[in-house]
C-alpha cells in the first residue's frame, strides 16, 4: 500500500509539474512571433491531443501565420484541424468562431454570414461574431446590414478590430475624411499581433494615396515596414507612391521586395509597366509570362474568381475574354463595389459599353474616393460619346490623385482633353 501510494504521489507530482509546463508554455506564447507560437502550439498539441482548445490555439497560429504570408497552406492545416476538432465536439465555441474566419478567406461570403448569425444567437454578446457577420455582409454587398453588425461590434468591444472595420465602411460609403480619421483610431488601439498593425497602416497608407497625399503614403507605407519588417503589401505601397513620384528605380525595387514574397498579378503587372518605361523590354516581358503562369495556376486549381488578375489584364488590354470571365464569376460571390468596378472595367475593354456604364454605376452609387472607379466611369462615359458625363468623372479621378497610376493617368488627361473639347 505504501508502495502504491509513494508511486501515485509520484504520478501526480508528474502531472502537476506537466500542468505547470503547460501553463508557463501557454502564457508565454501570447508574446511569441508567429513562428515561435505555432511551435508553442504544436508541443502542446502533441502532448495532449486530446484537448481540443490546444488544436484551436494551434489552428490559429495558422491563420495569423497565412495573414502575414498569403500561403494559403496554412489555411489547410488550419481548415483540418477545425474540422478534427467540430468532428469531436460539434459545439465547440472556439471552432466555431474559426470556422467563420476560414471561411472569409475562402471567400465563402453567403456561408459565414449564415455561421454568424448561427453564432450570435449562441453568444450574442461576442463582438467578434458581429465582425464575421458585418465582413461577410460587404462582401455581399448588402451595406445596410454589414453598418448595424459593425456598429452592434464597435459598441461591444471598441478596439482596432471594430475600428479598421468601421473606417472600411466609412470609405466605400463616400467619407475619405472620416475613413482616415478612424483608420488612425485603428492603429493607435494596437495589437498583440505585429501584423494586425501593420495591416492597418497600408490600409492608411492606401487611404491617403488614394486621395493624392502622397508624401503622407509613403511615411505610413514606412511605419508598417518599421513595425512588421518584410510586409509586402506595404513595399508595394511604396512602389506605388515612387511611381507616382517618377522615382521608377526606387519603384521597381519595393515591387521585387513584394513579389519575392507573394506573386501577386497586381505586383506583375506593376513590375511589366516600370520595365517598359524604364526601357527593360526582356524583364517586362517576363512579368507577363508570370502574369499568365499565374492565370494558368488558378485554372489549375479550380479557382473561379479573381478580381484583381480580371483588373490587369483589362488594364493591359489583353486576354479580354478571360479578364470578362473572372469578373463575372467573382459576381457569383461577391456583390460589392470592388467587384462591380472590375465588372465594369471588363465589359469596357470587351466593348459591351451599355453593360459596362450599368456595372460603373453600380460601383459608384456610393461616391466611393477610389480614383480608379471615376477613370472607369470616365472611359465607358466617353465610349458611349456622353462627353459631360466622361469629363466629370475623369476629373474626379485625378482630382482625387492625379498620379493613381502612371499610364492610367495618362489615359485619362487625354480622354479629359477630348471630352472638354469634342
Amino acid at each position: 500500500m505504501r508502495v502504491f501510494l509513494l508511486l501515485t504521489g509520484v504520478f501526480c507530482a508528474t502531472m502537476i509539474a506537466q500542468e505547470a509546463d503547460s501553463d508557463r508554455l501557454l502564457a508565454a506564447a501570447a508574446h511569441m512571433k508567429t513562428d515561435e507560437r505555432i511551435a508553442a502550439y504544436q508541443k502542446l498539441a502533441a502532448s495532449k491531443p486530446d484537448d481540443l482548445h490546444y488544436q484551436n490555439l494551434l489552428a490559429g497560429a495558422y491563420i495569423q501565420k497565412m495573414r502575414e504570408t498569403t500561403d494559403f497552406g496554412y489555411i489547410e492545416r488550419a481548415e483540418k484541424l477545425v474540422a478534427h476538432t467540430l468532428t469531436a465536439e460539434a459545439a465547440n465555441y472556439e471552432a466555431l468562431r474559426l470556422r467563420s474566419e476560414i471561411g472569409l478567406e475562402r471567400h465563402h461570403f453567403a456561408e459565414v454570414a449564415g455561421f454568424s448569425r448561427e453564432m450570435i444567437r449562441i453568444a450574442p454578446d461576442d463582438a467578434w461574431n458581429w465582425g464575421t457577420l458585418g465582413d461577410a455582409l460587404m462582401e455581399l454587398g448588402q451595406y445596410d446590414d454589414a453598418a448595424d453588425a459593425y456598429q452592434k461590434m464597435m459598441s461591444l468591444r471598441p478596439n482596432q478590430s471594430s475600428y479598421n472595420r468601421a473606417s472600411y465602411y466609412r470609405w466605400v460609403m463616400g467619407d475619405a475624411k472620416g475613413a482616415i480619421a478612424i483608420m488612425r483610431q485603428a492603429i493607435e488601439a494596437g495589437s498583440p499581433a505585429p501584423e494586425n498593425t501593420a495591416w492597418c497602416l497600408v490600409d492608411l497608407g492606401n487611404l491617403y494615396f488614394k486621395t493624392g497625399r502622397l508624401e503622407q503614403a509613403a511615411d505610413t507605407f514606412s511605419e508598417a515596414l518599421r513595425t512588421f519588417p518584410g510586409y509586402h503589401p506595404a513595399h508595394a505601397g511604396l512602389g506605388r507612391v515612387q511611381a507616382a513620384q517618377g522615382k521608377l528605380a526606387e519603384a521597381i525595387e519595393n515591387f521585387k521586395r513584394a513579389q519575392a514574397v507573394v506573386p501577386m498579378p497586381e505586383y506583375a503587372a506593376a513590375l511589366a509597366e516600370l520595365y517598359e518605361r524604364t526601357g527593360k523590354k526582356a524583364n517586362a516581358r517576363q512579368q507577363l509570362e508570370l502574369l499568365d503562369v499565374v492565370d494558368r495556376v488558378v485554372k489549375a486549381n479550380n479557382e473561379k474568381t479573381n478580381r484583381n488578375l480580371a483588373l490587369v489584364y483589362a488594364d493591359q488590354g489583353r486576354k479580354l475574354d478571360r479578364a470578362l470571365e473572372l469578373a463575372q464569376a467573382e459576381l457569383d460571390v461577391r456583390g460589392d463595389v470592388y467587384t462591380y468596378d472590375a465588372l465594369a472595367w471588363a465589359l469596357f475593354k470587351n466593348g459591351r459599353y451599355a453593360e459596362a456604364e450599368q456595372a460603373a454605376g453600380k460601383a459608384l452609387r456610393f461616391g466611393t474616393p477610389d480614383p480608379a472607379f471615376y477613370f472607369h466611369a470616365g472611359m465607358i462615359a466617353s465610349a458611349l460619346r456622353k462627353q459631360q458625363e466622361a469629363a466629370k468623372s475623369l476629373d474626379r479621378a485625378l482630382a482625387l490623385n492625379p498620379h493613381f497610376d502612371p499610364r492610367q493617368a495618362e489615359i485619362a488627361e487625354t480622354t479629359l482633353r477630348t471630352a472638354r473639347n469634342p
